[in-house]
């Protein structure tokens, strides 16, 4: 099997998504490795290892340096526990999620790069000062390049010649399971309806005037959140009666979260940190067969505005959920088969293929290289 070095801001064990469901499809065909960001250890450096799923092996570099993420002081670190990833024999796949790894291409010798654009990180909240300059190196040194959504491929489309938009998708069987709405999750047992709710990560891109506004305009609703609180303080979240945060449940539970809801949020600010998001839960929402309220997320707009009510002031997003919750029998089989159709129309199954087709027949261009690391040329972006 080809091996496929996947470099990765996210970790495995962190929410499930995109990289988490791209990677172990392509498992079937490829080996796959991903390294994680490193972990702060006083005690000597070393890497750990942990096979998650057939096919795919986690490495947890953990080193003496405090720097945040593929930092450059982290660099010298990390290259000599990562050399014995692959042999002088291989040629492997280099795939990154984060440009800040970049560096850690060299010696490595790849067979093919790649490129997988799932968020703009440089407009996230504490990104390195050093983002853009190395994800232009990466878009120089690329062979191949995918983006997260519409918005994200409409960016990076003009700055390489082989970019391909590969839209976040769905396990519907998976979220399917919240049809059978008497398995609803037993940490919302006593939480009375109607249950409007969110599931994922709590941070800058989370409107939280909004989810104060709607706990205080609508007082018998019970607003339910899932997930982690990263990078705000947990201290600025709002505190009412009728909100009821319930932190980060796995992959496997959120069905059952889903399945005891009425409606579904999606409360995005409107930010630099959202404008080019494509959320992933707005089609696992449509699996579920619930009602769905949204901020104007581009990405949600523009392909679902006809099915997904998209709120652009906080009156209209109360109004948006009164509406949801009043649906009749019509409207919601209406719906509903709306919802169905756009499902049934992706998988992660068939994303995975489609890339793994792309990875096959796209020509290598950066040439194999037996010489040691010091002599590899640098592509540039060592000092982006």
């Amino acid at each position: 099997m080809t091996k496929i070095i996947v470099f990765c801001h996210l970790r495995w064990d962190f929410v499930f998504q995109r990289p988490q469901q791209l990677l172990t499809r392509l498992a079937e065909h490829y080996q796959i490795i991903m390294v994680e960001e490193p972990i702060y250890y006083d005690g000597g450096d070393f890497l750990k290892t942990t096979l998650v799923a057939p096919n795919v092996t986690v490495c947890q570099p953990h080193t003496s340096s405090h720097a945040v993420g593929f930092h450059d002081d982290q660099i010298p670190l990390l290259q000599p526990l990562l050399a014995d990833l692959v042999s002088d024999a291989e040629d492997p796949v280099v795939w990154f999620y984060t440009p800040m790894a970049l560096p850690l291409l060299q010696g490595l010798h790849p067979s093919l790069v790649i490129y997988d654009c799932m968020d703009e990180l440089a407009a996230f909240k504490n990104s390195p000062k050093q983002l853009l300059q190395r994800e232009s190196a990466l878009l120089g040194i690329a062979d191949l390049v995918f983006t997260g959504g519409p918005s994200l491929f409409e960016a990076k489309r003009e700055r390489h010649t082989n970019a391909h938009c590969f839209s976040s998708s769905v396990d519907a069987v998976h979220f399917g399971r919240a049809l059978e709405r008497a398995i609803s999750h037993p940490a919302q047992a006593g939480i009375k309806g109607p249950r409007l709710g969110f599931y994922g990560v709590i941070d800058e891109r989370f409107d939280l005037d909004l989810l104060s506004v709607l706990a205080d305009a609508r007082p018998d609703w019970q607003l339910v959140m899932v997930g982690p609180v990263v990078k705000i303080d947990a201290a600025r979240l709002p505190q009412r009666a009728n909100i009821h945060y319930l932190g980060q449940q796995s992959y496997d539970a959120l069905p059952q979260f889903l399945a005891g809801w009425d409606v579904c949020l999606m409360p995005f600010a409107l930010n630099e940190s959202t404008r080019f998001i494509s959320p992933t839960k707005v089609l696992e929402y449509m699996a579920a067969e619930l009602p769905i309220v949204s901020t104007p997320i581009t990405d949600v707009a523009v392909p679902y505005g006809h099915v997904v009510a998209v709120a652009d002031t906080y009156d209209k997003f109360i109004a948006a959920c009164d509406t949801a919750l009043e649906m009749s029998e019509q409207q919601k089989a209406a719906m509903v088969g709306t919802m169905r159709a756009i499902v049934a129309g992706t998988s992660w199954q068939v994303t995975a293929d489609r890339m793994r087709a792309l990875i096959e027949t796209t020509p290598r261009s950066i040439p194999t290289v037996r010489t040691p690391a010091a002599a590899v040329p640098n592509y540039g972006y060592l000092t982006a």
